[in-house]
C-alpha cells in the first residue's frame, strides 16, 4: 500500500464504512477525537469540598437504594 497518509486515512475510513456502517464508523471516530480543558484542574476544582465522609455517605445512600 501507498504510504501517502491521505490515502490510508482515505482506505481506513472506507474499511471502517464497510464493516461499521456510517453511524458506526462515526461513533468508533468520535472515541479518538482530541478533548479539551484540563482534566485534572477541573476535577480538583469539582471536588475541593468533598470529603471521605462524604463518599461514604453517598455509597451508603446508593445500596439502600438498591436493596
Amino acid at each position: 500500500m501507498n504510504s501517502n497518509l491521505a490515502l490510508i486515512r482515505q482506505e481506513g475510513l472506507k474499511a471502517l464504512n464497510n464493516t461499521l456502517g456510517a453511524v458506526g464508523t462515526v461513533m468508533f471516530i468520535r472515541q479518538y477525537e482530541n478533548g479539551y480543558g484540563n482534566y485534572t484542574d477541573e476535577r480538583e476544582e469539582k471536588l475541593k469540598d468533598i470529603t471521605l465522609d462524604d463518599i461514604i455517605a453517598s455509597i451508603n445512600k446508593r445500596k439502600q437504594r438498591t436493596k
